[in-house]
């Protein structure tokens, strides 16, 4: 396993992170013993930096986590949750007030069975009803979280990277690290264009969601997935050609982002064991010359046209499937299609 310093926090993270969306059903049934095996699986592997959140099952995420981590030592593994986005029902989705921030703190804590998180971060910031909010009393309540010894480091996790370098601009709170899902991926790599900004701030540079949420996957993505049919279609096309060449197209896309520049972890999320172990190998040998002759065909292709129409616009924003009311409801759309 590779090792990365998270930006200047001196947390020594592994390039391959286990992502806590899994513990729930937004990729496909919970299964509370599938999901402790992965845990455990995890950091016997080298995996040493796990990222959840309320958001994740509501709950679950955490709660599974906590079971995992119950005899396992603290300062052998680190951990990041989150805070601004919560429930189901779109009129308790979001809150990003200093009361409910501090007390989702406290509930993380809880639900995990630890007594601090190492990153805590606002999530999807994207969606408040105006950034003074995240200024004004996020950011601070989660200053204070730091300073009560509840969380080490702050951190953002969103889609729009554009807000998270004015937030980072504005902000009198120190952020340590930001988390960009689906910018870093075969067709949609914009994330890069970043890095270098975010370096020179002294901010650390987490990624997710190498398979844009499953659209670039011999599988396919899931049924809410918030993309066009039309990228669907195309995404779905490049997977048969994957089968035809008998290639799984997650595996290319997860060796192209893992092998991308000053990105200090990636975060997976894992259905099971075979798949971490399935990364952990593609990251460690590669591609083997199969699989490299397929991904120049896609890249090829992308250039010749179907790039153009995929890379804009390719993945949308990752975990919105929120109603079309909510979306109406705020300010920003943050890669809503």
């Amino acid at each position: 396993m590779r090792y990365n310093e998270l930006g200047t926090t001196g947390l020594n993270v592994s390039h391959i992170s286990l992502g806590g969306a899994a513990f729930s059903n937004i990729y496909g049934t919970f299964d509370e013993k599938r999901s402790l095996d992965l845990i455990s699986e995890s950091l016997k592997l080298g995996v040493n930096y796990l990222e959840t959140g309320p958001w994740y099952g509501q709950g679950s995420s955490e709660k599974t986590i906590g079971k995992a981590l119950q005899n396992v030592p603290r300062e052998s593994f680190f951990i990041g949750s989150k805070v601004g986005r919560y429930e189901l029902a779109t009129e308790k989705m979001f809150d990003f007030t200093a009361e409910k921030t501090e007390a989702a703190v406290d509930n993380t804590l809880s639900l995990l069975n630890l007594d601090y998180v190492d990153l805590i971060q606002v999530h999807d910031a994207t969606f408040a009803s105006d950034t003074s909010i995240v200024l004004k009393e996020t950011l601070p309540a989660l200053e204070k979280a730091v300073r009560d010894g509840k969380a080490r480091y702050i951190g953002l996790a969103d889609y729009d990277i554009d807000l998270m370098k004015e937030i980072i601009e504005e902000s009198d709170v120190k952020i340590s690290s930001v988390l960009s899902y689906a910018k870093s991926t075969l067709f949609d790599n914009r994330l890069q264009n970043y890095t270098k900004y975010f370096k020179s701030k002294g901010v650390s540079v987490i990624n997710a969601a190498a398979t844009g949420m499953g659209l670039l996957s011999n599988k396919g993505p899931q049924p809410w997935h918030p993309a066009s049919d039309d990228i669907k279609a195309i995404c779905r096309r490049a997977s048969e050609y994957c089968k035809e060449r008998n290639v799984e197209l997650a595996r290319i896309a997860t060796w192209y982002t893992l092998n991308q520049p000053d990105i200090d972890t990636n975060v997976c999320g894992f259905y099971n064991v075979e798949q971490l172990i399935d990364t952990i190998d593609v990251m460690e040998q590669g591609l083997s010359e199969n699989e490299k002759q397929v991904l120049a065909e896609l890249q090829m292709r992308r250039r010749g046209g179907a790039g153009r129409s995929i890379s804009p616009r390719i993945i949308a924003q990752s975990e919105s499937y929120t109603t079309n009311a909510h979306r109406g409801q705020k300010n920003r759309a943050a890669g809503c299609p």
